[in-house]
């Protein structure tokens, strides 16, 4: 009984839940805010590198690497403890939305690249025969094509980033993670760190399931 007194207390979970969702709700807001900023930068920097001129080309290439090279803790870290130096103080929610969307915007471009690259080059040709600009080529015929193949990843790259926002705890962002430290110091007790736990995994397993759910789905779709 003892180790349920001390990991499962239930008094000690009825008096940490109002707390933990709290941070359950901030971390909802953060991965909301970073997959959309993240997802639309993504496609901005893709379509820098596969269609601008060459100097912004390499600047989107060299973008793309460097952020994928950098642990997320340390771009959260340089966003929230380093911009200071240079006159830019940021709140942590802001830090981290910012954070989390520059490391996502680097994988969201590899995967539009490689989606909008497997579209056959007529699409093209024939949006050019008919007239059409660029962005209206874009928007209406190659991305609408390019989709369909980038949802797997994109969701597997989404799901990456709400866990990732469990990071955020290091900016003294009050995420779910946070919260759970503080109550676990609190209440002298671990419970509230394993009830953060079951949080997560409510969150993200059906967003896993979701996600595998995807691939199968569009890989009958490819066959």
């Amino acid at each position: 009984m003892e180790i349920f007194d001390i990991f499962f207390n239930l008094d000690v979970m009825r008096r940490a839940f109002p707390i933990l969702m709290r941070g359950l709700l901030n971390t909802i807001l953060l991965g909301g805010a970073a997959i959309v900023c993240g997802g639309a930068l993504g496609v901005l920097i893709c379509l820098v590198r596969l269609y601008a001129k060459k100097p912004f080309r390499l600047m989107a290439i060299l973008y793309i690497d460097i952020m994928r090279a950098i642990p997320v803790l340390v771009v959260l870290i340089l966003v929230y403890y380093a911009l200071p130096f240079a006159g830019i103080v940021l709140p942590s929610f802001t830090a981290a939305t910012i954070a989390l969307s520059l490391v996502l915007a680097a994988y969201t471009a590899e995967v539009v690249r490689a989606g909008i690259e497997a579209v056959p080059k007529g699409q093209f040709e024939a949006s050019a025969a008919l007239g059409l600009s660029f962005f209206t080529t874009m928007r209406l015929v190659i991305l609408p094509q390019a989709f369909r193949m980038m949802i797997p990843p994109l969701a597997s790259y989404c799901v990456a980033i709400m866990k990732d926002t469990s990071l955020a705890s290091v900016v003294a962002m009050d995420d779910l993670l946070k919260q759970a430290t503080d109550a676990q110091a609190l209440f002298a007790n671990p419970t509230p760190l394993l009830l953060a736990a079951l949080f997560y995994i409510a969150i993200l397993w059906p967003m896993v399931r979701f996600t595998g759910w995807l691939e199968n789905h569009y890989k009958r779709g490819y066959r």
